[in-house]
């Protein structure tokens, strides 16, 4: 099995919206993350619209062949826009308004009925579902049942732990990528990966993409964003022995 990137241009739209203007311009950011090598772009409207906006994902649906995953959570809000965009992939995720990122995975055995309807309409539109969630296989389970088509994995805790800490945390996301494929289900992963901590995750034989955002566009300040994701494409490539996407 192959594996892709999918780069995540919210922080982009962060430093645009820092001062009110243009620039810099997500939408030019996801092209240029394409010409660079990115299999896809990732990009999460929030309620708040603190990063993306709406005009961004409609231009990204109009200007760029390559898939859109849309980050969103579960409202009615969002499955509207979404079934009015169609993007090839939506990621429902959980939403906090005072979160300065996204903190955890979606309790998917707990969630509101909704995230049920959300899934169903989603998929009814075109649109492959994943649910952001924890390596657990519970919630992997239940995300299966409701028609998921993937799961993400949550990696944040393995890439903010230290070293010797992340060898625990790996193997929690190995049993849950075991689980997923068990589920009949898709495996993505993302959160908080860098060049020090993509290796063992694009490893993983049931993880087919990851989606990465701040470190590759914090990156690209030094690097510029070509070289970034050049250089992430071949840690991952170098991880799964060759096995990109061409």
């Amino acid at each position: 099995m192959t594996i892709t990137l999918s780069v995540n241009i919210d922080h982009v739209a962060t430093l645009r919206n820092a001062r009110g203007g243009a620039f810099p311009c997500p939408v030019e950011a996801a092209k240029l993350a394409i010409a660079a090598g990115a299999d896809g772009i990732t990009a999460h409207l929030r309620e708040d619209r603190r990063h993306i906006r709406d005009r961004d994902v409609e231009r990204i649906r109009a200007e760029i062949a390559a898939p859109l995953n849309l980050e969103m959570a579960a409202t009615e809000e969002m499955v509207a826009i979404a079934e009015r965009l169609r993007p090839p992939d939506c990621c429902l995720v959980p939403e906090k308004r005072q979160e300065l990122t996204t903190e955890g995975g979606l309790d998917v055995l707990r969630a509101d009925p909704f995230l049920a309807e959300a899934v169903q309409r989603l998929a009814a539109a075109g649109t492959r579902v994943s649910i952001f969630i924890e390596a657990d296989t519970a919630q992997i389970e239940a995300a299966a049942r409701l028609g998921a088509y993937a799961i993400e994995l949550h990696t944040g805790a393995y890439a903010d732990a230290p070293p010797a800490q992340r060898p625990a945390h790996l193997d929690r996301l190995r049993r849950g990528a075991a689980a997923a494929q068990a589920a009949g289900l898709a495996c993505h992963a993302g959160h908080g990966l860098s060049f020090e901590t993509i290796g063992p995750i694009a490893a993983m034989p049931e993880v087919s993409e990851v989606s990465i955002g701040h470190f590759l566009i914090g990156q690209s300040i030094f690097t510029g964003l070509p070289h970034a994701i050049a250089h992430m494409k071949s840690l991952m490539a170098a991880a799964r022995g060759g096995a990109l996407k061409a």
